[in-house]
C-alpha cells in the first residue's frame, strides 16, 4: 500500500496513509522525492508544492482555505498554518452542471419488505411509542419493556423514543416537535403506532392529531395518561391491538425504487472524503439510478461546497431552494450571534480536517453524482425520488432523527472515529478505516478502510448494495439493532416557559 494519496491533478496536499515522521522521504507521481519536514498522523496533509501566505490550498481540487503564512514542500498543512477562507453571507448565481451518468446495475433489483394498506413499505414490522411531551418518558418506556415481553415474537420488535420536549413550548420550537414526530408516526418501519400524551402539556394530543393529518386508526392508537386509572394497563392493551394489527403483514417482493436512504457522517477524519463519503456516494447513485430514494442533511457541513450541489439542482426551482436552505441556516448563527464557520469539531481536526470547507468537501461526496431533485424542510417527508438535501443541522442525533422522520428506511453513517448510537431506523456504521472497524467490532458494521487496502470502490459497492438489500430483507440486522440503540433528538431554536 502507498504511503499518502493525492485527490485531484491540481491539489497542493496529498494524505497520509500512514504517520509519517520528518525526514521520511515521498516518491511523488513523477518520481520526484519529497522530504516531509515533520511528523504527520495518519489521515492528514502533506503540501507537495510551496504556497504564499493567503494563497488557496487545493484539496479534491478545491480550495480548503487559505495558507496563514508562506509554505514549503514537505510542510504539515493543519489549522496551525491553515484557515478557512469563506466568510458571509454569498450571493449565487445557478450555472447547471451536466449530468453525470449514474450507475444502473440495481434497475429491476427488489427486496423483501413490507406493503402497508397506504401502499408505503416498510423494511422492518415493529411497533413504536411516541409520547408527545418528555415528562411521560418512563411510562413509555415502562410500557415498551413490558409489551416487548409480551407480544415480542409476533412483530419486529417495540419500541419508545425519549425526548425531552412537547411542554412549554412555544413558536417554531413547539412545531418542530409536534412535526417531526407527527413524520415519525407516518414511518412504514412501524406497523402499529402507540401516541401517548399527558393530558395538560402544550403538545396535547388533540393538536398533535392535526399535525399528523389523515390516519389508520387500526395504526395509530392514542391515550391520554391523565384519564387513566392505570395508564399502563391501558397502554399494554393498547399494544396488543396495535400488535394484532401488524401481525397481519408479511413480506413480499418489492421494487428496490421504493427504498429509501439517509446519508449521513460523523466523527469524520482525513480518510472520510478517501473512503466511506465516496463509497456511499456511489451506492446513493446507483439506487437512485433505480428509481429509489437518497436523503443527504448537514446543512452547516454544506457551507463551502454547497455551489456542487446547487449546480446539480434539478432546474432553477430547486436552486433557489438550495440557496434558500443554506442562507436560512446562515441567518440561523448569525441570529444567535454565532461565527458561521465555526467548524470542524475537535475529533474532526485530530482526524485531519483543517477547515469547514475541507469538511464540507468530504461530506458532500455522500451525495455521489446524482441531480438534486427536492429540499425538503425540517420534519418533513420526502416526496420526490432521487437526491434530497434535508433542512437539520449536523449534530449526529438532531440530523439521524430527522433522515428518519424524512422517511429513510436505512442511514447510512460514515465515521472515523467511531459512535455508538442509532436511530429509529437501521444505522449503518461504516468506518473510514480499518483499524476503527478491527478495535470497535461491537459498532462498525461496515469497514470501508479497506479502500486503500485489498478492494476497488467497484468491489466495495457491490458489497455495501448486497448489504443494504440484506438489511432493508430482514435478513441481517444492524449494530444498533442488535446492542439496541435507538436515539432521537429534536432541533430546538426558542424560548421555553
Amino acid at each position: 500500500m502507498n504511503s499518502w494519496v493525492r485527490l485531484h491533478p491540481s491539489d497542493h496536499v496529498v494524505i497520509a496513509l500512514r504517520p509519517l515522521s520528518a525526514g521520511d522521504t515521498l516518491t511523488l507521481e513523477d518520481g520526484a522525492a519529497l522530504t516531509v519536514r515533520d511528523d504527520v498522523p495518519k489521515g492528514h496533509k502533506v503540501l507537495t508544492r510551496p504556497v504564499e501566505a493567503g494563497e488557496h490550498v487545493l484539496k479534491f481540487g478545491y480550495s480548503i482555505g487559505r495558507a496563514k503564512e508562506a509554505l514549503k514542500p514537505g510542510s504539515w498543512v493543519h489549522t496551525r498554518n491553515l484557515g478557512t477562507g469563506l466568510k458571509g453571507i454569498l450571493d449565487y448565481k445557478y450555472e447547471p452542471s451536466a449530468k453525470a451518468p449514474l450507475d444502473e446495475s440495481a434497475v429491476g433489483t427488489t427486496f423483501q419488505g413490507y406493503v402497508r394498506a397506504n401502499g408505503d413499505v416498510g423494511i422492518r414490522n415493529e411497533i413504536w411509542i411516541i409520547n408527545t411531551v418528555g415528562c411521560i418518558n418512563k411510562t413509555c418506556e415502562t410500557i415498551a419493556r413490558r409489551a416487548e415481553a409480551m407480544y415480542g415474537e409476533r412483530v419486529d420488535g417495540i419500541h419508545h423514543f425519549a425526548h425531552p420536549f412537547g411542554c412549554s413550548q412555544l413558536g417554531d420550537d413547539l412545531t418542530h416537535t409536534q412535526k417531526l414526530l407527527a413524520s415519525l408516526v407516518h414511518h412504514p418501519n412501524a406497523g402499529g403506532v402507540l401516541v401517548v400524551g399527558l393530558g395538560c402539556e402544550n403538545n396535547r394530543i388533540d393538536s398533535f392529531k392535526e399535525a399528523i393529518g389523515d390516519f389508520d386508526p387500526r395504526r395509530v392508537k392514542f391515550m391520554k395518561s391523565q384519564d387513566e386509572e392505570d395508564e399502563l394497563e391501558a397502554g399494554l392493551e393498547l399494544v396488543g391491538e396495535l400488535v394484532e394489527y401488524a401481525f397481519g403483514f408479511e413480506r413480499e417482493p418489492v421494487p428496490v425504487s421504493k427504498l429509501k436512504l439517509g446519508l449521513k457522517c460523523g466523527g469524520s477524519d482525513g480518510l472520510s472524503g478517501i473512503t466511506a463519503n465516496p463509497l456511499v456516494g456511489t451506492v446513493s447513485d446507483r439506487l437512485i439510478a433505480a428509481g429509489g430514494t437518497a436523503i443527504l442533511t448537514e446543512v452547516p457541513e454544506m457551507f463551502g461546497a454547497e455551489t456542487i450541489l446547487m449546480n446539480r439542482a434539478a432546474d432553477e426551482r430547486v436552486f433557489g431552494q438550495v440557496v434558500n436552505l443554506i442562507n436560512d441556516f446562515k441567518n440561523y448563527f448569525v441570529r444567535h450571534g454565532q461565527e458561521i464557520y465555526e467548524n470542524p469539531s475537535p475529533g474532526n481536526k485530530d482526524g485531519g480536517i483543517s477547515t469547514l470547507e475541507e469538511k464540507s468537501l468530504g461530506c458532500t461526496q455522500k451525495g455521489g453524482q446524482a441531480t438534486v431533485a427536492d429540499v425538503v424542510p425540517y420534519g418533513g417527508r420526502t416526496t420526490a425520488p432521487g437526491l434530497n438535501l434535508l433542512e437539520a443541522p449536523g449534530n449526529d442525533l438532531v440530523s439521524v432523527t430527522a433522515l428518519s422522520a424524512a422517511g429513510a428506511h436505512i442511514v447510512l453513517f460514515t465515521t472515523g472515529r467511531g459512535t455508538p448510537f442509532g436511530g429509529p431506523v437501521p444505522t449503518v456504521k461504516l468506518s473510514t478505516n480499518s483499524e476503527l472497524a478491527g478495535r470497535k467490532k461491537n459498532w462498525i458494521d461496515f469497514d470501508a478502510g479497506r479502500l486503500l487496502e485489498d478492494r476497488t470502490m467497484a468491489e466495495l459497492t457491490d458489497d455495501l448494495w448486497e448489504r443494504i438489500v440484506r438489511i432493508a430483507s430482514g435478513e441481517e440486522r444492524t449494530k444498533n439493532e442488535k446492542n439496541g440503540f435507538r436515539e432521537i433528538a429534536i432541533f430546538k431554536d426558542g424560548v421555553i416557559l
